[in-house]
């Protein structure tokens, strides 16, 4: 007979939830700001948005429904999964902008390098907590994660998409300093960066994604073409001031004067009509969830638990950190979004699984080896 573990109940996260729903609430009422007046065709993107929340909702009941352990068994065919859709997309995907990065499915546009992060987070979590290395890893012992990481990186570079690929990076780079290097390791790894990072630059990147460099060291040199974003972004930031110019009553976004308001640029519609102590309250809040989801690493069961949880806080903060300086003009536009906030079915799904992810974890915080009447057997 199917039976329901109590203690799942029990242990259910009400904070990390509420703190999920108020940031979820906040995201919602400002994407609709940013995407009104809605244009005469087509469904507006907060209307979509609500559908996405919905199936998030329902994803959210599923993935904390099964036992995260199960992870450690569908890693890999959730990886390989994620790498056939990016060579799919590749190759069949719809083009937009230049990139050829999406999957039409018809109630969605899938863009797989947004669960390609998720899947990097499951797959190095799982690798790190089969292999344990108490006196850090050597560079031959991050040989098998280097790999896994440099093939959807390089397939997300080709559609291109730079800042998605860098993420990946990043990713690897977080998680791997977490689980602790050996010093032979961290010299050979930052000196490879450094100049890997000269040679992207003159062999690798295209000239816009240069343009996007130089632009954002000096936006001023080219305000009406490539420096625009960042400027109009900072001046609706700017006239925010103290406490906002009022719901609905943003000049920057709802006079057109901000490009991709309801993407990339959505924090800067929720400045520029909340000001400084509204946008202090969204950030409280925002970066309290995942000061909450360490927290929830921290009191993991197991290892696997612990890499899950804090892989999928750095997969939230980095993207939110990158998109916050974007818009404020502190680094170049490279099309992050800010998870949660931004409009994209992709982008929230993830997140949002990301999340299940670390309330399983918090439910699950209990030892199995409990006899029937709840004392701990030693």
């Amino acid at each position: 007979m199917f039976r329901v573990d109590r203690r799942l109940f029990e242990n259910f996260d009400m904070v990390l939830m509420i703190l999920i729903c108020l940031v979820c609430t906040m995201a919602f009422f400002n994407l609709y700001s940013a995407s009104s007046p809605p244009k005469g065709y087509g469904a507006a993107p907060y209307i979509k948005q609500a559908y996405f929340f919905l199936i998030c909702f329902a994803l959210f009941v599923f993935v904390i429904s099964f036992d995260y352990q199960e992870l450690h068994f569908w890693n890999y065919p959730f990886y390989i999964f994620i790498i056939v859709l990016l060579i799919l997309s590749y190759f069949v995907g719809d083009s937009a902008g230049g990139a050829q990065r999406w999957i039409n499915m018809g109630f969605l546009k899938l863009q797989p390098s947004e669960p390609a992060k998720l899947m990097l987070v499951i797959t190095l979590a799982s690798y790190y907590s089969r292999k344990e290395i108490n006196d850090g890893y050597s560079l031959k012992d991050l040989a098998m994660p280097i790999a896994l990481t440099a093939l959807p990186f390089v397939l997300i570079l080709k559609q291109p998409d730079l800042g998605t690929a860098l993420m990946l990076g990043i990713i690897f780079v977080s998680m791997t300093v977490f689980v602790k290097l050996k010093m032979s390791a961290y010299t050979i790894l930052g000196s490879s960066g450094i100049a890997l990072g000269v040679f992207a630059w003159e062999r690798l990147l295209k000239p816009y994604q240069k343009q996007r460099i130089q632009t954002f060291l000096n936006p001023e040199n080219d305000p009406m073409g490539h420096g625009y974003q960042i400027l109009q972004s900072k001046i609706a930031v700017g006239s925010g001031g103290k406490f906002g110019k009022g719901y609905l009553e943003g000049t920057q976004g709802h006079l057109h004067f901000l490009p991709e308001r309801h993407t990339d640029f959505a924090f800067s519609v929720w400045g520029e009509e909340w000001g400084f102590t509204g946008s202090l309250v969204f950030l409280g809040v925002y970066f309290f969830l995942l000061i909450w989801g360490l927290y929830v690493a921290m009191n993991a069961k197991d290892r696997f638990g612990v890499l899950l949880s804090f892989g999928v806080v750095m997969l939230i903060f980095w993207q939110a950190v990158i998109n916050l300086f974007m818009i404020m003009g502190f680094l170049p536009v490279v099309g992050i979004p800010l998870p949660l906030v931004s409009y994209g079915g992709s982008s929230l799904i993830t997140t949002m699984l990301g999340l299940a992810i670390l309330m399983n974890v918090r439910m699950r915080r209990f030892h199995a080896s409990m006899s029937e009447g709840g004392t701990r057997v030693a």
